[in-house]
């Protein structure tokens, strides 16, 4: 009505105008609605903890801190919860990683990939990189320093020293000081772009029990440092265990474990007890209440007048144990993309169709994590055994001889298991029959170079000739060299066959 009003003269005084003009309409402002946005009496107390903090604020310190000594405490004590850590590194590492250089050079690549090989078993490599994704499970990251060791049996003196997430923190109370051009989170130093510069290592852990002053630290650089973790969030730099969500799922089922054991035991201690029917002050003989009466075996005794002699059957106090405890350990095992038979260590229920099903999820967050080993621990470790390599003499070819020289390669690990090998064995020949495989990764799948199985068999092959053993392919597979059989194959004083797969199993 103001705005009518308030309208200027002239726009009222024409009328034509006034009727040709474009009225703009109103805005409809549309609110919808979300169930799962409204707060009511019955969900208040369920989202009372639901917040907006930022990911590093989420993650902080103290909270990190109380993760990670309840999860170390679950993993130590909770047979299920060791079990589950164990079995994923082990299925994550395996025998460790094995390099494959792909420079043309075949005599460079066979150099560079003996001496690395030499060198991750003078420092343990596998073992330590089994320690980390232990670490990452139960305490949500894992560091490692590059330093010298002098006393390594190798040429290369570099080694890989782990460090606990409790050690990497900022060394004062407080953020950086105001003026300087970085910012830090619990320990790591960004520069204005956001990445990482250094880190503050502490050179006792917190928890050793001694006293040190709070500067008593290191600073190193971000290229001395891998830093292996998961970020949910982005932005977030610091990690959490990944078994979190299933913390309280692991006190529960240690609660009603312990709680099934004591109903046990207590149905247990009472043999037997006395009651009557007869009415307070009837004709039962007087007895004391809570009196004890110690029974002999094989023995037999008459009962006070109007007094029954009944039994405490020590029954199972829950008939539904066996379910609930599959139905945790399966939620639990869901954080982590583990199935339930791998979990407990049990595939009883499972057929052959269910157990291919479940470890699909597996195998792939399996290789997920490999490949996130090989960014952010394996490939910096090789660019930095290179780099020292190539200042000892002799070590590595001229080619190699270059710091920051281009190093294409690839990392196999080990492969993975067939429930059924034959099967296997028969889809993988009509994948390289109708040429949908190659032979690289079939044996890639199973953590071999195929360039070292080929030479090994054809180092086995020129042997069987050599020693005039018959030499015969499975029917439908390649045939052997021009595709005609030898005639010096044929062993007429025996009627055995030797094929590829009984000469891999003897190899």
């Amino acid at each position: 009505m103001l705005k009518r009003l308030l309208a200027p003269l002239s726009r009222r005084a024409d009328p034509v105008r006034a009727a040709t003009a474009i009225v703009p309409q109103r805005t409809r402002m549309v609110r919808a609605r979300f169930d799962s946005a409204q707060t009511t009496a019955d969900n208040r107390r369920h989202w009372a903890a639901a917040d907006g903090l930022s990911p590093n604020a989420a993650v902080s310190p103290e909270v990190r801190r109380i993760l990670r000594n309840r999860a170390r405490y679950e993993v130590a004590n909770n047979s299920y919860a060791k079990g589950i850590v164990l079995t994923l590194a082990n299925d994550t590492i395996g025998t460790g990683p094995r390099l494959q250089m792909l420079t043309p050079d075949t005599s460079v690549n066979a150099r560079v990939e003996e001496a690395f090989e030499a060198w991750s078993a003078a420092i343990d490599l596998p073992g330590k990189l089994r320690s980390m994704r232990m670490a990452r499970a139960e305490s949500g990251e894992a560091f490692g320093l590059l330093i010298s060791s002098p006393g390594l049996d190798t040429p290369v003196k570099l080694d890989l020293r782990l460090l606990e997430p409790d050690q990497v923190c900022t060394p004062w109370f407080g953020r950086t000081p105001t003026g300087q051009a970085v910012t830090d989170v619990d320990g790591i130093v960004f520069d204005p772009s956001g990445l990482p510069v250094a880190y503050h290592v502490l050179r006792h852990h917190p928890g050793d029990g001694a006293w040190h002053t709070v500067r008593d630290h290191d600073t190193y650089p971000a290229a001395s440092v891998l830093h292996y973790f998961r970020p949910d969030r982005p932005g977030q730099w610091r990690g959490i265990p990944d078994i979190t969500p299933a913390l309280p799922l692991f006190a529960q089922l240690r609660r009603y474990t312990l709680a099934v054991i004591a109903a046990a035991e207590t149905a247990a201690d009472f043999a037997a007890v006395l009651y009557t029917d007869a009415p307070a002050n009837g004709e039962a003989d007087p007895l004391e209440p809570m009196d004890e009466v110690e029974l002999e075996k094989r023995m037999a005794t008459v009962l006070p007048g109007g007094w029954k002699l009944g039994q405490v059957h020590a029954e199972h106090p829950s008939t539904t144990y066996g379910e609930f405890k599959r139905e945790i350990l399966n939620e639990i095992a869901r954080c982590l993309n583990m199935p339930f038979n791998v979990a407990a260590g049990n595939s009883s229920g499972y057929n052959y169709a269910s157990g291919r099903l479940d470890h699909q999820t597996y195998f792939k967050s399996i290789r997920v994590e490999q490949h996130r080993l090989q960014q952010t621990v394996l490939d910096r470790l090789l660019r930095a055994w290179l780099d020292e390599a190539a200042l000892v003499e002799g070590l590595l070819p001229q080619a190699m001889r270059v710091r920051g020289a281009a190093t294409p390669h690839v990392w196999f690990w080990d492969g993975v298991e067939h429930v059924d090998p034959a099967k296997e064995a028969n889809a993988q020949a009509t994948r390289l029959a109708n040429h949908t495989t190659t032979l690289a990764h079939e044996f890639a799948r199973q953590g071999r170079d195929w360039e070292d199985e080929l030479r090994q068999r054809a180092k086995e092959l020129a042997l069987m000739r050599e020693l005039g053993l018959p030499v015969t392919t499975k029917a439908g597979g390649p045939s052997d060299t021009t595709g005609e059989p030898d005639p010096e194959d044929s062993n007429p004083d025996t009627d055995e066959t030797v094929t590829d797969e009984t000469t891999k199993e003897a190899a």
